[in-house]
């Protein structure tokens, strides 16, 4: 795709929004239902995947582990992110590789020490990036593909998470 092809695929949607802002505004939604032993049946709208526990806290390795999947989610919307930044900008990317790493003290998830966090402590998020651009190009794609990345901004600034229930049956 070109620069051209982007900006005119999006035209619409920004002048839409700027016109009428609430419209941008999307519910995004994901399920899931546990399953067999312990573990989340997720359906991704593409393929259901099954999550479970990590090897480090009793699981098999068989299930998809959830905190894998947040790093993978960040990876993902980082190397569409780029693609589209790098597009935008018209920055030639020959290929790009994106990786996340995590750090979890496992012992805060199973209740192990109250002093351990549950949750990531730190995330590593690298661009392995092969292109010919200047380093003020590379510079300002990786700054707007921060600044763009829905899941980089989420996970950056925080959300306010609410939790609700319903009994059936």
């Amino acid at each position: 795709m070109k620069a051209d092809e982007i900006r005119a695929m999006q035209a619409p949607l920004k002048e839409k929004y700027k016109t009428n802002p609430e419209e941008a505004v999307i519910t995004l939604e994901a399920k899931g239902s546990i399953g067999e032993g312990i573990t989340c049946r997720v359906d991704t709208g593409k393929k259901m995947v099954e999550a479970g526990l990590h090897p480090a806290t009793g699981g098999n390795g068989m299930a998809a582990c959830s905190g894998d999947m947040l790093l993978e989610a960040l990876v993902a919307c980082a190397g569409v992110t780029l693609n589209a930044v790098a597009t935008a900008i018209e920055v030639e990317l020959n290929d790009a590789e994106i990786s996340a790493q995590g750090d979890l003290d496992f012992r805060g998830t199973l209740g192990v020490s109250k002093e351990a966090p549950v949750g990531f402590t730190k995330i590593r998020l690298h661009y392995n990036l092969n292109t010919d651009a200047s380093q003020d190009q590379i510079k300002t794609l990786l700054k707007l593909t921060e600044r763009y990345c829905v899941v980089f901004q989420t996970l950056n600034g925080g959300v306010e998470l609410n939790t609700s229930h319903s009994i059936t049956g």
